[in-house]
Order: structure tokens, then sequence, then C-alpha cells
């Protein structure tokens, strides 16, 4: 038996190379022009995400992920990598920057521009560090708005002097493979906290949490979303006033009589 299990023994060392070439890439999002991203920043995550599921769109909500950085808003478009199961044939637990730049890690912080946040889906994982201050403080140089982690990053201390937003579920001293997971593949559809989240969707973020917005939805939202933020702004002035909650929100006839008036006389204004 012994000399069974001698014969026998796996040797990760002596393996052919698995049948999978790494790191797997997609296709960048397409680019939306910049003015529809400043036009987004008028709308808030609530609204977002009421709005989305008014038509239909139930599951566009990042739950977990929160802000290091209590107060930051932003909003940008999605640089994905999917994190996958390590497996001991592919990859490796012990050297890590060796393997690390090799992997989708270091390369999806090359498809970085300006305006893009990157979505991490590291599975919920509280034992992996996903990025680490010097990633970080790559993806601020390459013009990166901040980011969302389904998992945790490391050196906490001084990402946070970096200054850059991020929405973690929190921080480990571990590195990103040293805990048992892949940076697999970047440019590709993820399960980011239960949600699909696809190249170049927009990611709104800030303190109420993360929506993901699909691309083909921007303009309605827009459209929706900032006739609702605008409304809700003339019933949080009367309901400040004293005005009565089952007239001004939401508006019943007579309370929409008047926010109609509202808008009319800011128009001639």
């Amino acid at each position: 038996m012994v000399a069974y299990e001698r014969k026998y023994q796996m040797n990760l060392n002596n393996l052919p190379p698995a049948d999978v070439i790494l790191p797997i890439s997609g296709k960048a999002g397409a680019r939306l022009p910049a003015e529809k991203l400043e036009q987004l920043k008028q709308v808030s995550t609530a609204t977002c995400s009421a709005t989305l599921n008014h038509m239909g769109l139930t599951r566009a909500t990042l739950a977990g992920p929160r802000p290091t950085q209590p107060g930051s808003s932003i909003v940008g478009q999605a640089v994905t990598i999917q994190f996958m199961p390590m497996r001991e044939d592919i990859g490796s637990t012990v050297a890590q920057e060796e393997y690390e730049r090799t992997s989708a890690l270091w390369h999806v912080l090359d498809a970085i521009h300006p305006n893009d946040i990157l979505v991490m889906a590291a599975k919920g994982d509280m034992r992996t560090g996903c990025l680490g201050e010097m990633l970080v403080t790559y993806l601020k140089g390459r013009g990166g708005l901040g980011a969302v982690v389904d998992g945790c990053v490391r050196d906490w201390p001084k990402i946070k002097q970096i200054g850059l937003p991020l929405w973690v579920k929190g921080f480990t001293p571990n590195y990103a493979t040293q805990s048992g997971l892949n940076p697999w593949a970047y440019n590709v559809a993820i399960d980011a906290c239960d949600v699909l989240v696809m190249p170049g969707d927009v990611i709104l973020a800030d303190d109420d949490g993360v929506v993901c917005l699909p691309l083909n939805m921007v303009d309605l939202v827009l459209e929706a979303g900032l006739s609702y933020e605008d409304w809700e702004a003339f019933s949080r002035q009367k309901l400040a006033e004293g005005g009565s909650i089952w007239k001004y929100y939401p508006l019943k006839d007579e309370g929409q009589e008047e926010y109609d008036a509202w808008c009319k006389s800011r128009e001639q204004s």
C-alpha cells in the first residue's frame, strides 16, 4: 500500500500544463458620452434603484459592499474582473506577485480608462485581499474613479491615505491569491453580489450602496430619474413647511397641480 501511494502521489510541479490560458479577456463595453455620465450624477442610487424596479429590473443593487469614505458619490462605467476558486494545478497560492502579475488582476488595471469603476466579483470571500496599496495607487493613476469589491481589500491604513473611494465588504491582511481564489478573467460578464454586471454598465455608488445600470436603460433612467428627483425636491419642501404627507408624498391630484405650477414658475423666472 505504501509503495502504491508513493507511485501515484501527486507532484504538481511535474504535471503537464492545464488546458487553459489565463487570463481570459473579454470585450470592453461601449463608451458613454461624458455628458451622459455627468447628467447621471444628479440621480441618486435610491432613485436609480426605484426607477429600475418600476421598469421591471429588480436585481440591480449590489448588496453588501459599504463605502470606505462616507459622503463619496461616483458614477462611471464598469470594468469587470471575475475571481474563481483556486485549483492546485492552475495558479499558485505561494508565489504571490510572480503569479498575480500574469493573472487578470494585473491586466484588468491596464483596461481602466478615466471615468471607469473597477467591479470585482470575489464571491463575497472575507479572506481574499482583492486589492492592496500598490494596485489601488495604480487604479487611481489610470484615472479610475473607484472600485466596488464583492469581498475584501488589504493594506487599509495605506489605502485610506490614497483617497480613492471604495465600496467593500471588509478588510483582510491576506493577498489576492493567498486564500483560495484565482483572478480568472476580466472584461467579462460577472456575478457581483448576485447581480449580473456587464462590461460598460454604469455603476452608481454613494452612501446608500451600489446600483448597476444597464447601458440600454441609461436614457430611460435619466428621463424618469431626473423627473423623480425634481418632484421629490418639491415634496420635500412642502413637507418641511408642514404640508400633509397624504397630499405631497407621493403627489396626489391637488399636490400635482401645485407641482406643475411650481415647475412653470421656475421656467418663467
